[in-house]
C-alpha cells in the first residue's frame, strides 16, 4: 500500500489566495521564467507518460513535452479540471500504479505539503527505472528567503510555505536513489511587485548568475531514477573442497587436527 500524503494547505481559500498572488506582476514574471526553463528541459525527456503534480498558475508546464500522454494531478477538487487529462488526488496517496510514469513534474509542491520526503518517496515509487523528476522550489538562502522571513506573519502564499534549501533536496533525492543530473538557479532580483522597478533590475540576473549563483531565488532540479541490477554471487565451497581433496592445496594444521 502506498503511504499517505497529507496536504498541509489544500483548502480552496488558500488555493484562491495563491492564484491571486500569481495573477499579480511578480507572480506572472515568475511563471514566465519557470515556463521558459522547463520548456528547455522537457523536450529532452522521452517516454509514454508524463505527470504534473499540483498546479502552479495558469500556464501549461507540460506543453513543451514530446510525450503524447500528459496527465495532471490536482489536490483541490475546486480547481478547473477541464483542460487535458486531469486526475483529482486526495490526502491519502498518489493513486497511480508503481513504475508507470516516465516523467514527473513537481512545480512548487514540496513547499506546501506536510511531509515532502514522503511525497518524494511516492514519486520514486511511480517512476520507471531511468525515469526523470523535474521540480521547482524557492531558495531560502536568497532575497526571496529574506522576504519570507519578513512576510511570514501575514500567512499569505507563497510566503507561508516551507522553503527548502537545494542541499536538503539533494540529500532527499540521494536517499531515494534519484541522481541529480541538472540544476539551475535564477531570479536573483528581489521579489518586488512593481513591474517598472523589476525591469530596471533585470541586469541582476546576468550579474547574479556569475557573481553569486548560489543565491538565486528559485531553483529547477532534474533527477533520474537509477536502478542498480543485483548480480548473485555463487558460493564456491564445493570447488574449493575438490581442490583440497585432490592434493592441490595442502591442509593447514587446524584442518589436520580435525581430520
Amino acid at each position: 500500500m502506498p503511504e499517505k500524503i497529507n496536504i498541509a494547505d489544500d483548502s480552496s481559500t488558500a488555493g484562491e489566495k495563491l492564484r491571486q498572488w500569481l495573477s499579480r506582476p511578480l507572480g506572472q514574471s515568475l511563471q514566465s521564467e519557470e515556463q521558459n526553463r522547463i520548456s528547455n528541459i522537457l523536450p529532452k525527456l522521452f517516454g509514454y507518460h508524463v505527470l504534473q503534480i499540483g498546479d502552479f498558475g495558469e500556464l501549461d508546464l507540460l506543453e513543451s513535452s514530446r510525450i503524447s500522454h500528459k496527465i495532471r494531478m490536482l489536490f483541490n477538487p475546486c480547481e478547473d479540471t477541464d483542460s487535458g487529462c486531469t486526475l483529482l488526488g486526495d490526502e491519502e496517496s498518489l493513486a497511480i500504479a508503481s513504475h508507470s510514469m516516465d516523467v514527473v513534474v513537481l512545480p512548487h509542491v514540496l513547499e506546501f505539503v506536510s511531509n515532502p520526503h514522503k511525497l518524494l518517496r511516492e514519486v520514486e515509487r511511480i517512476l520507471i527505472g531511468e525515469g526523470h523528476l523535474v521540480l521547482t522550489g524557492f531558495n531560502p538562502w536568497s532575497l526571496w528567503g529574506l522576504w519570507r522571513l519578513l512576510l511570514l506573519w501575514r500567512e499569505m502564499p507563497p510566503w507561508n510555505g516551507h522553503f527548502y534549501a537545494y542541499t536538503r533536496i539533494k540529500d532527499w533525492l540521494s536517499l531515494l536513489d534519484l541522481e541529480l543530473i541538472q540544476n539551475e538557479r535564477f531570479f536573483f532580483r528581489p521579489p518586488l511587485q512593481k513591474k517598472s522597478l523589476m525591469q530596471k533590475l533585470l541586469f541582476w540576473e546576468k550579474l547574479g548568475k556569475y557573481c553569486w549563483p548560489f543565491f538565486g531565488g528559485v531553483y529547477v532540479i532534474v533527477a533520474k531514477k537509477r536502478v542498480v541490477p543485483l548480480t548473485p554471487v555463487k558460493m564456491r565451497w564445493h570447488a574449493r573442497r575438490q581442490l583440497i581433496s585432490s592434493g592441490l592445496i595442502e591442509p593447514s594444521a587446524r584442518m589436520r587436527e580435525k581430520l
